[in-house]
């Protein structure tokens, strides 16, 4: 008997080892950026881009913004996959900074965007925000910290109401094709955890994979429009957003 119990033990130790080998090989190989992606990392006459390691910042030639936007990227996608609508907004004069998170799951590293409230002291309006996943920690990362004053949720939402009075300004852009949104179900299910003054911008024919450039996601719904036009368009609303706090 006693064999017995320590043969179960072992092999729910081995279980454990291979579940875990799993997950860590599941979250190093994240969807890959694409050309448009590593192109706009590129930087340009119009914005500089600098890897610092643990976040890319994108920072507008010639121009000194007070206002900073700070982007946490969706699960299980390689953060770069998100530089063409980042690289347009700083284009646009604002500061935006894209935080590389562990494991790419932003879950796991609530508190990456910290460190760089204090990098850039000059900028004393800070706006955070995500795409799915990231939206989600982006706001529990609000939470923490209240020197925040806004968020932009590109086809996300808050998990629980615990900023829903808190005075933030919050944005919700989401496509009318979002496979993961089932169709935008999903942001009015969630609309009671945000401010009554919440600003919804529906982008019609987007999806849920064209806030960025790492191809199909499973479970997604084809895009009617080109990427190019879901990226312009997620960049405008979320400028005009961004200019309710000013430069």
């Amino acid at each position: 008997m006693k064999k017995v119990i320590q043969r179960i033990a072992l092999g729910l130790v081995a279980l454990v080892i291979i579940a875990a080998a799993g997950f860590f090989i599941w979250a190093e190989t994240p969807s890959q950026p694409g050309a448009d992606a590593l192109s706009a990392l590129q930087s340009d006459n119009l914005v500089q881009v600098v890897d610092h390691g643990d976040y890319v910042s994108f920072e507008p030639v010639g121009q000194k913004p007070t206002t900073g936007f700070l982007f946490y990227p969706g699960g299980h996608v390689d953060f770069r996959a998100y530089s063409p609508i980042l690289h347009r907004i700083a284009e646009q004069g604002y500061l935006v900074v894209l935080v590389r998170v562990k494991l790419s799951l932003a879950f796991f590293d609530i508190e990456a965007g910290e460190p760089i409230l204090s990098a850039y002291p000059e900028i004393t309006t800070w706006v955070t925000g995500g795409h799915s996943l990231g939206g989600v920690a982006s706001a529990y990362f609000a939470a923490n910290h209240p020197e925040i004053k806004g968020i932009v949720f590109w086809a996300s939402y808050p998990a629980d109401d615990r900023l829903k009075d808190s005075g933030i300004k919050m944005l919700s852009i989401y496509g009318t094709e979002d496979g993961g949104l089932d169709h935008g179900a999903k942001i009015e299910q969630y609309k009671a955890f945000q401010p009554v003054d919440t600003e919804f911008v529906v982008i019609q024919g987007a999806n849920h994979a064209q806030f960025a450039d790492y191809g199909l996601q499973p479970g997604d719904n084809p895009a009617t429009i080109s990427a190019e036009s879901q990226w312009q368009q997620t960049t405008d609303a979320t400028v005009r957003f961004l200019e309710s706090f000013g430069q």
